[in-house]
Formats: C-alpha cells, structure tokens, sequence
C-alpha cells in the first residue's frame, strides 16, 4: 500500500506487482518450475481448445456432404465417424491439460497461503501491547482467516488465468477476421468490450456491500468470541439472553448484507447473458443468412456457434475472475492494514545482546504516560541491587504494574533511562532483555494443552526430569501426581480447570524451569485466599533466592521479607525503607498496613465464628452418646 490508501483504492496493477513475491516464490525453484509447467499446460490447452469447433464444422459438413477432405487431413480422421472421435478426443485432452495445469499449480497456491499468514502472525507478535490490548481477538482471527483465502485466490487466478485467457480472445478474434470477415471481428469486439465493461461496473458496485458483509461477519464473530471466553461472567449475571441478542443484531446485518450480495450476484449474471445472448443473436443472424446465400456451410454455421460457446466460457471465467479478484483484495485489504502497523517498540539500528552480569537494576528519573494528558510515572528513582529484593507498594493507579512492563519494554519510557547492569534497556535487543527476566503475574493464563506443556514453556527444550524438578520446587509436583494422566493432563481453555493457586504454581514451575537471573512477581498472590498465599508465597520465597527480585505487590503480608519497600503515590515516591522503619514513620505505608491487617482479622474471625457454626450444627445433628 502506499500513500496510506488500502488495497483497494490502489492501482490494482500496482498491487499484483506488490503480490509478485507470493506467485514466484524466492529461493524455490521447484516452485517457480511448477508455475512454469503450468503456464505451459495451459498455453498448449488454449491452442488445443481451438480445433475443437474446426472439427465440429468439419464433422457436420461431412455428415451433409459438402465437404472432402481428402488430401486435406491425416488418413485416419478423413470420414465424419472420425472426425466425431477426433472432436471428443480433442475435448477430453483440453480437459486433461487444465487438470494438469491445477495439479501443478495447487502446491504453489498453498505456499503462497502459508508464507503470508506465517508472516501477518510474525508480525502480530512484534506489534506492542498497546496494539493487543486495544484489538479484539475474534474480529482479529476473522481478518487473518479472510485474508489467507483472499491471497491464494488473486494467486490462483492471476497468474494461470488472466492472461492465457486475454490470449484466446485474441486467438478467436483473428480466426474470425480472417475466416469470416471484419464484420464478425466487430461484432464479437464490441460484445467482449460491453460485457467486461459491464463486469467490471457491477462488480465495483457488489464490493461496497461485500465490504460490509465482511464487517457484519467480523462484528458476530468478534462478539460471539468474546462472549464464550467470558462464560463465567455471563453465568454470573444471567445475560444470556443478552449476549444471544447481540450476537443476533449483528447476524442481522450479516443476514441483509449476504442477501444483498447474493440478489446483487443474479443482477450480475442476469446483465452478463443479455449482453452476450445479443452478441451471439447478431453473429449467428449474419452466418445463417450467408448459409442461405451459399457464401457458407452448415459446418461454418456450427463452427461459428461453437467458437461463441466457447468463447462464452473464459468471458465467464474473466468476470468470475476479476470478481474473486476484487473480492479476495477487500477480503485482504485488512491484513495488509495490520502488516502496514508499525511496531511501537522497536530495537534500535545498533542494538546488541544484553551483557548479564548479576542483573542489578536502576530506574533514573523515569516519566512515562499512556496518554499524553494523565502522567503515570512522574521522575521514579530506584534500584535493585544484584540478588536482592525490592517490593513496590502503594494505593490501585500509582503506577506500580506500570514498572513491571517498562523493564520488560513493553512501552518506552518518554524519559529517564532503565538499565540492567548498567545497560539502557532501549540500546539492547528485546530478544535478550527479556531471556534473562522471569514473570509471575496475578493472573497466570495457560494454553489450552498439558500441564507439562505450559511448565515447559519456560524452556522449550527442558527434559522431563527438569520439568518434574520444576514441578517440585513450585510445589505442585504431587497435585500433580494425583492427576489422572499426571503431567499429560489438559488444563483447558486459559487454564480454567486449574484452581487459581494451582495455575500459580505452573506459573512458579516454568518461571523455575526459565531460571532467569531477574524476576518480577506481579501481585503475584493478590488474587489468592490467605491460606493458597502463604503457600505460594513460601514457593516464591524459595524461587527469588539469590535472585534480583522486584516484586509488585497490594497485601502487605508479602512483602515484609523485602530488603527495601518503595511506597508509590500518585507516580511519585511517597515513603521507601524496610518493612519496621516504614512502620516506624507512621506515614502512608503505616495506614495501609493497618487497614489490611483490620481486615485480615475480621477475615479470620468471620471464619472462626462459621466454623464454630458448623460444629454446632454437627453436635445437635449427632446421635446422643
């Protein structure tokens, strides 16, 4: 695309250039010799296709006597019988070269399919999280489905049929001219040039409502998606019925727009016959009544009738093609709109390898925003020094998860510098900075497979042994032992036939399996009861040992062990010390400890009181002794 305008407002010959690559495949010369073979066959088809009416004419005007061909054919195809097999023959072998031409061709189609959709997926992981988090997921998948089938289209039919089809236009026009007369040659250009001209418009109407078929689709799948990965929460509210009329609304359109392509369809096709039953009226008027004059056979009447029929077939196929052409460009105008997205965040020209020592960190005046107008960051200064611990705290919207996703450059930072040992996290490839950085997060989503997948996740090449070993130090190796098939065992979708706290713990486990010098354990327990956080807690405790360990952390509880506590307020260092000197100060970190130890006791109370409840209802249910 250039100059910002889609696929479609290009010049469409500008984009088939743009799609050159994908029909000659660099660095594939079985590929390329495929397409080649094909373009043969094909050629060597268009000719062959030609004698078929010559010997329909030559058949019937042996069959009606006017004609002796002796002398002019081979022996064997003198006699109308053999003329009639000739024909068949001809037909069956045009058939068999187009087979041919396909069967070639079907590799190199799919090719071209995978190439681009394994490069819209590259690129899809190194767009930022920006981009991700503002997408939907659903309407997303659609787009790449779409455009996957939109490239293999224009793939197919531009580079097999376009142009061997223009060629046997040009082949029947000058058969005409030369056999008939310029009269024939007119009548037959000025059919070819209505009817394309008529395509051509129609189609260019049909797109609009193409264009807006395809975002119904997208609509219902993206809503459809969105509402199956959020069953839980429809269940809680009850809003079935809500989500289905949604989802229906947006069906509702698809339902008009699909009737309007398929009534638009008939319109088209309608158009398309009128102007070459007229076509074919005129041409066959002029051969009957040259017939009646004796300028011209019954064969040259069929010959003329058969050559239109066939031209009838690539005029077909050319609206067809140039249709699906049109079509597969809308349906791909999208992906090339996310291929055209520019990475926020990229590795600078010279950017080398991070250099790990001991993987000590330091923030230096940090500002960062999402939005120019609301600061989240304003002038952070702190460090973390190599294999030590330190926990920052503070009120929701203080920017602390903010901090995890700058060391791991999700964002850039609008100024100040992040270095790890020393090195500007910006002047580093992202590959590097993030190998030796190891994520704990609040809410761990697993992929929909083992759990000895998403444990291995950390080390693709880890053995079974370390997997297991992992297992064991994040304390979930004996759940999973009672498992039914053990490491083998599905988790489900986003991990929800795991508990919250067993999801942790795989979290732990390939984060172990990683074993990266730094980590970030963000409000890594925050979602968790006070029983699962002390256990989970205990598997952190043992994984950040000897480790520079930053952690984000909202209960207090966590964070005591920390070597030094930042207290954020409002993007600003309010309060930083140990657990006792923060206490000591009687400051913001004092209250906050306060009010959260208030609520863990009356927690633990409100459970003390249900579990003399229910041993109360025990007593005066048991038999009396």
């Amino acid at each position: 695309m250039a100059n910002g305008k889609t696929v479609s407002e290009s010049n469409l010959l500008q984009t088939l250039l743009n799609l050159w690559p994908y029909m000659w495949p660099s660095g594939r010369a079985d590929l390329k010799m495929r397409v080649v073979w094909a373009s043969v066959f094909l050629l060597v088809s268009k000719f062959v296709l030609l004698l078929v009416p010559y010997f329909f004419k030559w058949s019937t005007d042996a069959l009606n006597g006017k004609m002796d061909l002796a002398g002019k054919l081979p022996d064997v195809l003198v006699g109308a019988t053999a003329l009639v097999i000739a024909y068949n023959v001809t037909r069956l072998i045009q058939l068999g070269l187009n087979q041919l031409r396909d069967a070639l061709f079907a590799s190199v189609g799919q090719h071209a399919v995978r190439q681009l959709a394994y490069k819209t997926f590259v690129h899809m992981h190194e767009l930022s999280l920006r981009f991700h988090l503002e997408r939907k997921t659903g309407g997303l998948s659609r787009v790449i489905e779409r455009g996957t089938k939109g490239i293999e289209t224009i793939v197919r039919f531009t580079i097999l049929n376009s142009v061997p089809t223009l060629i046997e236009f040009l082949l029947t026009a000058i058969i005409f001219w030369w056999g008939y007369g310029f009269s024939y040659l007119a009548v037959t250009a000025f059919t070819v040039w209505a009817y394309i001209w008529f395509t051509i418009r129609a189609s260019d109407w049909r797109i609009s409502i193409r264009r807006t078929m395809n975002d119904s689709d997208t609509d219902a799948n993206t809503k459809a998606i969105d509402s199956l990965l959020n069953f839980e929460t429809v269940k809680y509210f009850g809003n079935e019925e809500m989500e289905a009329k949604r989802f229906d609304a947006s069906m509702e359109r698809y339902e008009k727009a699909a009737t309007s392509v398929w009534t638009s369809l008939g319109w088209l096709n309608f158009g398309q016959g009128v102007i070459f039953g007229v076509g074919t009226t005129v041409m066959l008027v002029l051969s009957a009544l040259a017939v009646q004059r004796g300028d011209q056979t019954i064969g040259d009447f069929v010959f003329v009738n058969s050559m239109l029929l066939q031209l009838s077939v690539p005029l077909n196929f050319i609206g067809f093609v140039y249709r699906e052409i049109r079509q597969g460009l809308t349906d791909i105008e999208q992906m090339f709109d996310l291929l055209e997205v520019q990475a926020e965040v990229k590795d600078a020209p010279d950017a080398v390898p991070l250099a790990i020592r001991n993987g000590a960190i330091s923030f230096k005046d940090v500002h960062f925003s999402y939005d120019p107008a609301r600061p989240i960051l304003k002038g952070i200064s702190f460090e973390v020094p190599a294999g030590k611990t330190v926990a920052v705290v503070g009120p929701s919207g203080a920017g602390k998860s903010t901090l995890s996703r700058l060391l791991y450059r999700f964002y850039d930072i609008q100024s100040g510098s992040v270095t790890v040992d020393g090195q500007d996290i910006r002047e580093v490839t992202q590959k590097s900075l993030r190998s030796v950085i190891g994520m704990v997060p609040q809410d761990t989503v697993l992929f929909n497979d083992t759990v000895a997948y998403n444990i291995r996740y950390g080390r693709p090449g880890a053995s079974d042994a370390e997997v297991k070993s992992a297992a064991e130090i994040a304390q979930i190796a004996h759940f999973i032992d009672l498992l039914p098939e053990g490491f083998d065992t599905k988790v489900g979708e986003r991990g929800l036939k795991l508990s919250g706290g067993e999801k942790q713990r795989v979290a732990i486990a390939r984060t172990v399996l990683k074993a990266p010098p730094i980590l970030i354990l963000d409000e890594a327990t925050s979602a968790l009861d006070t029983t699962t956080e002390r256990d989970i807690q205990a598997a952190l405790d043992v994984v950040s040992k000897n480790r520079t360990t930053l952690v984000i952390a909202h209960r207090l509880s966590t964070v005591i062990g920390a070597d030094e506590i930042i207290v954020l307020k409002s993007g600003e260092i309010a309060e930083r010390g140990t657990h006792a000197a923060l206490l000591l100060k009687n400051g913001l970190y004092a209250s906050m400890w306060n009010r959260q130890r208030e609520a863990t006791e009356a927690e633990e109370h409100l459970k003390q009181v249900r579990d003399s409840d229910d041993m109360g209802v025990i007593d005066r249910l048991s038999p009396a002794t």
